[in-house]
């Protein structure tokens, strides 16, 4: 499996033949090193409907013919615009030609916003157990701290999980550290900072909280890639 990170909470899975994005935000994101037109990919994951997840999907849906696999209510509100959609619920899994995806839960809202600049309902935010080639990864989406992180971390063997560290609208690296502790990964990798003022972190700081605790996490800076 080979990863690489785009800024905020975006990253992009290649495993074999097929490449999948999960949470697009290039287009306005001032962390983005890639265009939009770089990006090739077969399928677009999303954990819910707000603007710094799915500021892509449809561009990258028309560009790649790539279908969005999202929560029901998501791909409804995304699918009146001409694109290809997979909707799933809180705990389904489906096997698709990339790998196996499975939905956790996410303690968050999700929401997105009409022509008419309306706030749409957008059903439940989740995290994404995704699973290719052997490896098994986790994404939790945007997130606080919740119990069933335990429960995830019993039922899956996490190989690299995706935890969201900025603060003030998820999890801090405090808690981050905590549900690292009950997700038991092979690694750790932040997401979700520094993008704006509001959500700055120190990442390496983060890493060494996990150090101190047993555990195993990495920085990646937008652009960086990690081959699993």
């Amino acid at each position: 499996m080979h990863i690489v990170y785009h800024g905020h909470s975006c990253i992009q899975v290649t495993q074999g033949a097929y490449s999948v994005i999960i949470d697009p935000f290039l287009t306005g994101n001032p962390l983005s090193t890639e265009g939009l037109e770089q990006v090739k990919v077969q399928y677009i994951l999303l954990t819910h409907g707000h603007s710094d997840h799915i500021t892509d999907a449809i561009p990258l849906a028309k560009q790649n013919n790539a279908p969005i696999i999202a929560v029901e209510e998501l791909t409804i509100h995304l699918g009146h615009q001409g694109i290809q959609v997979e909707p799933m619920h809180v705990g389904g899994a489906w096997n698709f030609p990339f790998g196996r995806v499975f939905l956790t839960h996410a303690l968050h809202t999700s929401s997105s916003l009409s022509e008419e600049g309306k706030v749409v309902y957008t059903g439940s935010p989740v995290g994404i157990i995704l699973q290719m080639g052997g490896v098994t990864l986790y994404h939790a989406g945007d997130t606080g701290l919740f119990g069933d992180m335990r429960l995830i971390g019993e039922r899956f063997d996490i190989d690299i999980a995706f935890l969201p560290i900025g603060g003030r609208f998820t999890m801090d690296p405090g808690d981050a550290v905590i549900a690292s502790e009950w997700l038991g990964a092979g690694c750790v990798v932040p997401i979700h900072y520094n993008t704006f003022p509001v959500i700055k972190q120190d990442a390496p700081a983060f890493v060494h909280m996990l150090q101190q605790k047993g555990l195993t996490g990495k920085v990646l800076s937008p652009g960086g890639h990690l081959t699993i």
